[in-house]
């Protein structure tokens, strides 16, 4: 560890020892994966979820998107509350109700303990996963930075497959409560190896906290978030879709106006007049968009047209995640030669490139093979884009409100994720209605009409068709894939907006990944001083 002091008056945090290095980033990756995986875990395990728990659609859903919409809300506070009082705290606490919250989920007798459950566990991953990356860039060095960075944005890219994929097999061989073993576990580790091995940090400030900042963005966040969750499903004309979205709207204003005003503010709104953090966030929101739409779609076309087992519809993403990965490492040297405004936008081209291709190639007589190059495009262009602007995001606030950076970091992320599972998912729905309609031309209404709610729906309206029941699932199936193909050139439009954010806003020419970090040098050696 270096010599430098921080606001408690120990030792700081900053080490460029590569043993410490990488005992810090298994404790922060491994808490990483286990906040994510537990995003998309549930997901594979509605129907065991409604039949043990007794649970309506409604009950499930609530389930699943109220670990979200507590992570989103409470990101921000959370991630400046760490700054203040101290990161490594904040990162064992919630490690505690992540993993508490998780066990109980775990044996969860009703609908009502699984919501408490998984309201709580939300919270805990708030306190977890802007700390994780909050305390790699206040560890390592400048020179080391960058590939920490890319390290924790390959996890935070794959670590939804990587969790599709083990709750897949969880539920295939086991029961859905054998779900909650891998974040369990995750904690487990994460929380020994942080205390064995991470230092603490946090700011040195006299000033009071921005408390009133902090119940707005939560509410603005969280309200945001479960209007556009709660909108395809009730229809955005329903008080609780349509209410979030206008009480968030309103709530966001008043945080920008209240943050302009403050002498000290959570957030500082003039921040964002940087090149560097306005380009990341906006690229990072609709790349993560057009990410969780895709996923959305995928796992029902593996599962419900190419006929693939949950467990395996979950192992045909992994190419995505083996290409992810690595690409995320490797970020950081290709900007630190090219830069990383051209960095970034080569991979938001190369994303695009996989979304047309999805678009052109998806089918139902191709199956996997027709959408694999895609995916693997897509791994491809998102590993090359999610490191620098994670980074320019990061790099733009000072090392003491390194807290803050990750939650912008994180609430991008969320907020695209919804948005896009909101704006993809309508877009799909809207595409599957209008293309299987004429294909059943003929048929009794009731059987239309339940066939067109959805390609699940489609399967059960078969189940008592007779000797129509080819044609309303191949129908289906083909409808299914034409609403896909929609949504995915809408993706392609969004990927273009990015592109051209960053042809006019993105980081200066200039910027180079591990070289433009003058502003946390400038600190850790006047912290040495």
């Amino acid at each position: 560890m270096s010599s430098a002091i921080d606001a408690s008056g120990g030792s700081s945090t900053v080490t460029t020892d590569p043993r410490e290095q990488r005992n810090i980033l298994i404790a922060m990756c491994t808490a990483l994966i286990a906040v994510i995986a537990s995003v998309s875990g549930l997901n594979v395990a509605q129907q065991d979820l409604a039949i043990d728990l007794g649970a309506s659609q409604n009950g499930i859903l609530w389930i699943i998107n109220s670990y979200t919409i507590a992570l989103a809300a409470l990101l921000l506070p959370i991630g400046a509350i760490g700054d203040r009082w101290g990161r490594k705290p904040v990162l064992l606490t919630g490690l505690a109700v992540f993993g508490s919250a998780s066990f109980v989920a775990a044996i969860a007798p009703s609908v009502a303990v699984m919501m408490v459950a998984r309201v709580a566990a939300g919270a805990g991953a708030a306190m977890i996963m802007p700390v994780t990356l909050s305390v790699i860039t206040s560890s390592f060095p400048p020179a080391d930075r960058s590939r920490a960075i890319g390290i924790w944005a390959g996890f935070a890219g794959s670590g939804g497959i990587l969790g599709l994929f083990v709750s897949s097999f969880m539920v295939d061989v086991l029961t859905w409560r054998w779900l909650f073993v891998l974040p369990i576990s995750l904690v487990v580790v994460s929380a020994v190896a942080t205390i064995a091995f991470v230092s603490n940090s946090r700011e040195e400030s006299s000033h009071r906290f921005d408390l009133t900042g902090s119940v707005l963005s939560a509410v603005a966040i969280g309200a945001i978030v479960l209007g556009i969750h709660e909108g395809p499903e009730r229809g955005w004309t329903d008080p609780i879709a349509l209410g979030g979205v206008i009480v968030g709207v309103l709530a966001l204003v008043a945080f920008v106006r209240w943050e302009r005003r403050h002498e000290n503010p959570l957030l500082d709104m003039s921040a964002f007049r940087d090149r560097g953090l306005s380009s990341g966030s906006s690229t990072l929101l609709i790349v993560f968009a057009v990410m969780f739409g895709i996923f959305l779609v995928l796992f029902p076309y593996l599962q419900a047209v190419v006929g693939f087992s949950a467990l395996r519809s979950a192992a045909g993403l992994l190419p995505m995640a083996a290409l992810m990965m690595p690409t995320s490492t490797i970020a950081p040297r290709i900007a630190g030669r090219f830069g990383a405004r051209r960095t970034m936008m080569a991979g938001v081209t190369i994303f695009g490139a996989g979304m047309v291709t999805l678009a052109l190639r998806a089918s139902v007589e191709g199956g996997y093979l027709s959408v694999l190059p895609g995916l693997m495009i897509i791994g491809l262009g998102m590993g090359l884009t999610m490191t620098p602007a994670t980074e320019a995001i990061t790099a733009t606030l000072p090392a003491a409100k390194q807290g803050v950076a990750s939650a912008l970091n994180d609430t991008s992320r969320e907020v695209g994720g919804a948005l896009g599972v909101a704006l993809l998912g309508s877009i799909l729905s809207s595409g599957y209605r209008s293309a299987i309609a004429p294909s059943l031309v003929g048929l009794p209404d009731d059987v239309v009409q339940e066939a067109s709610e959805g390609i699940g729906s489609a399967y059960l309206a078969a189940e008592n068709a007779g000797a129509d029941a080819p044609r309303i699932i191949d129908a289906a199936q083909h409808a299914f894939v034409d609403g896909w193909v929609s949504s995915m050139w809408v993706g392609v439009v969004m990927a273009a907006v990015a592109l051209v954010i960053l042809v006019v806003r993105g980081p200066g020419t200039g910027t180079k990944l591990g070289v433009d970090e003058v502003d946390f040098a400038e600190e850790d050696a006047v912290a040495a001083g």
